[in-house]
């Protein structure tokens, strides 16, 4: 009878291991099912945006708590297992994202561990200022003003160019950025982008050109941009001032003229501001001015480097965008009245 008991109890003893372990299959089972669900279900957000700052350094289990912080409507602990569990918690990258309506915990860490941050765009002109490159930028609600309240020289220096002159040397066009990254990160960009650009043009040279160095076409490049009302008279443009400045004629170019003036400039160029004596007054001094007047862009660069041939040295405004060119005085003469007194 022992011998019974003993087996009996066996195997009740093993009965009810065998329910123990359907249960613990069941519920973990169960509880995958829900890991899956939530993993792959929207989290609630407090806004249909919602902004995430990841700064550099920032654990897992801080990353989880910041997007709570941000307006996540979820556990903590919960994202933070996620990421642990996933295999990719080390691979999270900082940055600053955007999270929007429909965000799910899977989305929430493809989206960090592949670094999509939330990009904004600014779009710098041709033929702008440094002035009005600056403005642009702190119109910028997502850039840090970092160059807020900084003299041009000093911006310069903290972009590694001390002594520099910074008309002229940022690269007009589209720029991308991250949410709260610093201006001075983007002019730093539109500075190399500019060298680079400049690089090329000077390259590219025409081997009669007048320019002693690629300032000097930046310069050039940079009143071609001011000066051209029609993409198609650029390149004649740039030949008539470098055949003014083979010949030693004065340049005479407006734009130079209003760039000295500064705030003096009331819209209206009168004949004492072309008489009033600055350094960029091209009426009054020969050569090029000593810094470039605007931003030029790539076409403008391009027509500096390699204008087109003619022995023109003069033009006049049509009046629909477009210039007369001329080679003689006496021609000229005969198109402003023609064009702007319709003689």
């Amino acid at each position: 009878m022992g011998e019974l008991s003993c087996a009996l109890n066996f195997v009740e003893g093993n009965r009810v291991v065998r329910v123990i372990i359907k249960f613990l299959l069941v519920f973990a089972l169960a509880l995958g099912g829900w890991a899956l669900w939530w993993v792959s279900h929207s989290l609630p957000l407090t806004a249909p945006t919602l902004d995430l700052s990841v700064e550099p350094g920032m654990t897992p289990r801080g990353v989880a708590q910041a997007a709570v912080d941000s307006g996540v409507q979820t556990s903590a602990d919960m994202l933070y297992w996620w990421f642990r569990l996933s295999g990719q918690a080390r691979v999270i990258k900082a940055g600053s994202y955007e999270l929007e309506t429909g965000l799910t915990p899977y989305s929430l860490l493809a989206k960090l561990t592949r670094g999509e941050e939330a990009l904004r765009s600014v779009t710098l002109v041709e033929g702008w200022t440094f002035k009005q490159f600056r403005a642009a930028l702190l119109k910028e609600e997502h850039l840090k003003p970092d160059s807020k309240g900084l003299e041009d020289t000093v911006i310069m220096e903290k972009l590694g160019q001390p002594g520099r002159q910074p008309e002229g040397r940022f690269y007009p066009d589209t720029y991308t950025y991250a949410k709260g990254s610093s201006d001075l990160k983007l002019l730093l960009r539109a500075m190399h982008a500019m060298d680079k650009h400049l690089l090329v043009a000077w390259q590219a040279r025409a081997t009669d050109t007048p320019l002693k160095s690629a300032d000097e076409l930046l310069i050039l490049a940079s009143i071609v941009e001011k000066e051209t009302g029609q993409a198609s008279d650029r390149s004649m443009v740039a030949s008539v001032f470098s055949n003014r400045l083979r010949l030693g004629m004065l340049l005479q170019t407006d734009p130079t003229v209003i760039y000295g003036l500064g705030e003096r400039f009331d819209g209206n160029l009168r004949r004492r501001d072309l008489l009033a004596d600055t350094p960029w007054n091209t009426y009054t001094r020969a050569g090029l001015p000593p810094t470039p007047i605007a931003m030029p862009g790539k076409a403008s660069l391009m027509a500096a480097a390699q204008p087109a041939n003619s022995r023109a040295l003069y033009f006049v405004a049509r009046g629909d965008g477009s210039s007369q060119f001329s080679d003689s005085l006496d021609a000229h003469n005969r198109a402003v009245n023609k064009f702007q007194r319709g003689q």
